[in-house]
């Protein structure tokens, strides 16, 4: 009797056995394939906002940067000679009241050497391939504002009568700007560009003051090298005069 009733059992548990389903494999989650890049929209369009007024070499500087990159940027003209750039709206924008201002987003950028630097490590143009040639950009951009553009845009500016000094002066900032320009000669007689193999940030510095030295009354013909940088870089992919770069009036993209 033991051995019938121990089959019944066995039997009556393979049953329960037979009717449980199978077990179901658990599947590996599916890998999540990488999110693919979206193209820049149209709305890359108001990243940049250039405050300033074109008939400013250092406003010109950073307006020639984004068009070489061939960056659109809208444009609010600063009306120096009404005073607008001393108003308190735009020295919250620009602690040291001058142009240019560059806004980036909710970013407002101020000093056109620095902005340059910004542009160029932002937009991924003009920028040094080396940290040895980082630093050497970061000197000449520093060099060109303490011992080239001071002499140069001061003549420039009483050649405008926007300053006024006496001939002594006037002969002092000749000097000066022959000088640096002596300088940038013997630079560019060894290189074809002021720092490495091809145009940075150092050129566009460099030519947004240089650019000026014939309204300063400073003949480049004795300095063969840079007439010749100043025209090669005058080629470059969206290049542009202040004119062509800059309204007289405000531009909203």
């Amino acid at each position: 009797m033991a051995k019938t009733a121990s089959k019944a059992a066995k039997k009556a548990a393979a049953k329960k056995a037979a009717k449980k389903p199978a077990a179901v494999k658990k599947q590996a989650p599916a890998k999540k394939r990488p999110a693919e890049k979206k193209p820049a929209s149209g709305g890359d369009k108001q990243r940049f906002t250039l405050y300033g007024s074109m008939t400013s070499g250092p406003t010109y500087t950073v307006g020639l940067m984004l068009s070489l990159c061939r960056h659109p940027f809208s444009y609010i003209h600063v009306n120096l000679r009404e005073g607008q750039h001393r108003l308190p709206d735009y020295m919250v924008k620009n602690r040291y009241g001058q142009v240019p201002t560059l806004r980036d987003g909710q970013t407002f950028l101020v000093q056109s050497a620095a902005i340059l630097e910004y542009l160029a490590e932002s937009l991924g143009k003009f920028e040094g391939r080396t940290a040895h040639e980082r630093q050497r950009i970061r000197e000449w951009l520093f060099w060109q504002w303490d011992k080239l553009a001071l002499p140069i845009l001061r003549l420039r500016a009483r050649a405008r009568g926007f300053r006024q000094f006496g001939d002594e002066v006037r002969v002092m900032y000749d000097t000066e700007a022959k000088t640096a320009l002596a300088v940038l000669e013997h630079e560019l007689a060894r290189s074809e560009w002021v720092v490495g193999r091809r145009p940075t940030i150092a050129d566009v510095g460099v030519y947004g003051v240089i650019r000026y030295a014939a309204e300063a009354s400073i003949d480049l013909s004795p300095y063969p090298h840079v007439a010749a940088w100043k025209k090669r870089f005058e080629t470059q992919p969206g290049f542009g005069t202040p004119e062509q770069i800059l309204p007289m009036e405000s531009r909203l993209l």
